[in-house]
């Protein structure tokens, strides 16, 4: 009776807790959501105020203003996703994703914030072409260009600098895990080798 009664509670528990989580989780994602909305307005202002009323404003054509911008929102929309996320990180933490320390927390960040000063970067390399395109086209060169500018830094292996979990602020997929279980190889989930040694016994059981 008890077991049952027990069973009980925690079923009518369980959607409580459901519904708190639910709740939780649409708070942080309006959080980040408005964050990254204004780190893009934030960013734009900042960039298209260099681009006119600084030592760029000569380096920058009319018809480059606009990708000037465009590099701004990339810079101030990064900055407002990724920077509430690592500083959630770094408060809490689960048994799937331990919480971060203030030395990775302190390098996740400084690599976000060159990242994003890479794509301003870029899109002021992009705004060159605004000396012999009119606004319209380049423009729309900029976008792709600073859309893929991520691209050649695929190929850096940030796993050597302790970057690996940036994208996402998820543990890295490569290399060995200190969570791996002894007699397991990088790579072998720990069901597969389980499930392995269970044939093998199986097959000696059979020859025996």
């Amino acid at each position: 009776m008890s077991v049952g009664s027990g069973a009980g509670e925690s079923r009518g528990q369980s959607p409580g807790r459901s519904t708190a989580g639910n709740i939780a989780f649409g708070a942080g994602l309006l959080l980040v959501l408005a964050t990254m909305t204004l780190g893009a307005f934030a960013g734009v202002a900042l960039t298209i105020g260099l681009a006119d009323d600084s030592f760029l404003s000569s380096a920058v054509p009319d018809d480059g203003r606009n990708a000037v911008g465009i590099g701004g929102i990339g810079m101030g929309g990064l900055l407002g996703l990724m920077l509430p996320l690592l500083l959630l990180a770094a408060v809490r933490g689960t048994d799937e994703k331990p919480r971060l320390g203030p030395g990775e927390a302190l390098l996740k960040g400084l690599a976000i914030v060159v990242f994003s000063v890479y794509l301003v970067v870029v899109s002021l390399l992009a705004a060159q072409l605004g000396w012999i395109l009119p606004k319209g086209p380049t423009t729309l060169v900029s976008v792709f260009v600073v859309g893929f500018s991520w691209m050649p830094l695929a190929f850096v292996p940030w796993e050597r600098f302790g970057l690996g979990g940036v994208g996402g602020l998820l543990p890295s997929s490569g290399g060995t895990s200190a969570d791996t279980p002894a007699g397991t190889s990088p790579g072998t989930s720990p069901g597969t080798s389980l499930g392995t040694s269970l044939d093998k016994d199986g097959e000696s059981d059979k020859s025996d």
